[in-house]
């Protein structure tokens, strides 16, 4: 076969939307010979490469930097389920791409959101877990669980997690577990003053690392795999501006979002005072979330964040928080 008609095949397969392409059709392709490898690990790339989202591995890696890929949650109030899409369209969000499912449920005084990627299967036993999300009683403070170790060595959180993955998560071969990755923080509001939310997130980002034109690329089986570190960081919500002839605290979405609500956020890398001139950036939004209907809301993630982190994120800013109002 031609290599010009393997890249046909294989471009039409990685550009599947509506459902996961069957993973062994492209390593069967890639594992003929080293041509072929070559073409598809040409075609194939990671999200930060590509700005495309093709397998569950690329749930758990950093989106593109220069554009944000565009999301969108639908919120099904009566069995207190979300689910992420990726969008076709920036306007058209009446279908798009599946990626991953949470519902959410409710621990004594705190809260759990169990993250799959099953739609109807949502359970922490379910073989399509991938993690999940715990409040703190006050509903304030939030722990983001990967049920893959985030770095070689890295201790899982719960003894209640020796689990295998089955074929259908992300990595089959990386013992499951329950592995803190970062904490979402809002700003304690006794008061209820009627000012904007503050928020705050510690996260420990998959490794960003680029890949030149000279340097070989890794296969898809490489990058999935857990870096023996990766980096942490610290970002908090872009303060709003009070527009005085509305009345109201106002953030520039770019046309993301339509419907007020208190839900709404973007999120910008915090200055780090430790470092010379500070570490951040306020003018690059890393994550937008907000309302475009009665249970629809768009979310917008890039580099570092992963789309895993970003649904996390996300879904703290369902949660009824008296104290952060």
């Amino acid at each position: 076969m031609l290599p010009e008609i393997l890249g046909d095949i294989i471009q039409r397969v990685e550009l599947t939307e509506d459902r996961w392409p069957i993973r062994k059709n492209v390593v069967s392709c890639a594992c003929v010979c080293k041509r072929w490898r070559d073409v598809t690990q040409g075609i194939v790339k990671s999200p930060l490469q590509s700005g495309k989202i093709t397998f569950p591995s690329s749930l758990k890696q950093p989106g593109p930097r220069d554009s944000p890929l565009q999301c969108f949650i639908k919120r099904n109030k009566k069995n207190s389920t979300f689910y992420l899409y990726l969008g076709f369209t920036p306007t058209v969000m009446d279908r798009g791409k599946f990626l991953l499912a949470a519902r959410r449920y409710r621990r004594g005084a705190h809260t759990e959101y169990i993250i799959s990627l099953d739609a109807d299967d949502l359970s922490q036993g379910s073989n399509a877990y991938v993690g999940k999300l715990s409040s703190d009683f006050l509903g304030t403070k939030f722990t983001i669980y990967d049920s893959q170790p985030p770095y070689i060595g890295a201790k899982p959180s719960s003894s209640r997690s020796s689990r295998r993955f089955a074929s259908k998560q992300i990595s089959p071969q990386v013992p499951a577990g329950n592995f803190e990755i970062g904490q979402v923080s809002y700003k304690f509001n006794l008061l209820k003053s009627r000012g904007p939310r503050r928020m705050l997130c510690n996260l420990r980002c998959p490794g960003t690392k680029q890949t030149s034109d000279e340097e070989p690329q890794k296969d898809d089986s490489e990058m999935q795999a857990p870096t023996a570190t990766s980096e942490s960081m610290v970002l908090r919500n872009k303060a709003p501006r009070w527009h005085e002839p509305l009345q109201c605290w106002c953030l520039n979405f770019h046309g993301r979002v339509t419907v007020a609500s208190v839900k709404n956020f973007q999120l910008v890398a915090a200055v780090d005072p430790s470092q010379p001139g500070g570490k951040g950036d306020e003018e690059i939004v890393l994550l937008q979330f907000g309302k475009v209907g009665d249970d629809m809301f768009t979310m917008d993630y890039r580099q570092p964040l992963s789309a895993f982190q970003a649904f996390a994120i996300c879904l703290t800013s369902f949660g009824t928080k008296l104290a952060c109002e």
